[in-house]
């Protein structure tokens, strides 16, 4: 059952995901919902959406679109802060998270609602290369805590604050964005993993099947692409919502 549930969400997750970002969004309520404790629906998020990031931070290194030095900043910083985040996580209750998601959950729907330009009509400025760098690495640092916390929408907020606070170009915040997101991702995991809150099978099986969903939307791409996800992700939050103020009760 968990695997009929799981791995089609994840699937969707990936689409989303290439179209339009935030996959994660669906993928964690996705092992929520099939029943599974929150560190282990975390962990084994982890490892299904680590699976996907990788193959795109491949695809983005081959094609010349992530700057190096910009990439390496933000990849020891995100290093740091995914660890940070994913041992802070380990240390709250099951139980004490289902509630703090009860806050998190609306803010986020309202977030995927209002967020239309994703970065695209900021005005770019020109910063010193020094100091560009030293915005990702702060960028990559408070980001990678949020991923280890708990992650969904992380590739979505990198893309926003790289452009807008550190003044990237889109090419360029793209590509930086991927190489963080997959170091999070492994770092994360890696705790998880460690403290026992992975399970392999599972989260392998609901790789592929990440790695199909992005292959899929990549190949459906439209400029409409953001208007037609939209409504899903609003759609498996408010299911999730529900279920954990069931579960609460």
């Amino acid at each position: 059952m968990e695997f009929l549930i799981v791995c089609p969400l994840v699937f969707l997750a990936g689409f989303v995901d290439a179209i339009a970002g935030g996959g994660g969004l669906i993928s964690l309520p996705a092992y929520l919902i099939a029943g599974l404790p929150v560190h282990t629906a975390i962990g084994t998020n982890k490892l299904s959406s680590g699976m996907g990031t990788a193959v795109a931070t491949w695809r983005f290194w081959k094609k010349g679109y992530i700057p190096v030095k910009e990439a390496l900043a933000g990849i020891l910083l995100a290093l740091a802060g995914s660890w940070t985040g994913a041992k802070i996580a380990l240390m709250i209750d099951d139980s004490v998270f289902r509630i703090i998601m009860l806050f998190v959950l609306p803010l986020t729907a309202i977030y995927v609602m209002c967020n239309k330009s994703m970065g695209e009509h900021v005005k770019q400025e020109s910063l010193s290369a020094r100091r560009t760098i030293l915005l990702v690495a702060v960028v990559a640092f408070v980001v990678g805590v949020y991923d280890g916390f708990y992650g969904p929408g992380t590739g979505t907020f990198l893309m926003i604050l790289l452009t807008s606070a550190a003044k990237l170009s889109l090419q360029k915040a793209a590509g930086v964005t991927k190489a963080i997101n997959l170091t999070t991702n492994i770092t994360a995991l890696v705790v998880y993993f460690v403290n026992g809150k992975v399970i392999l099978l599972l989260g392998l099986a609901a790789g592929c099947f990440s790695i199909l969903g992005n292959y899929v939307g990549a190949q459906c791409f439209s400029k409409s692409g953001a208007k037609l996800v939209r409504p899903i992700m609003i759609f498996v939050l408010v299911i999730f919502f529900v279920k954990t103020i069931l579960e609460l009760l």
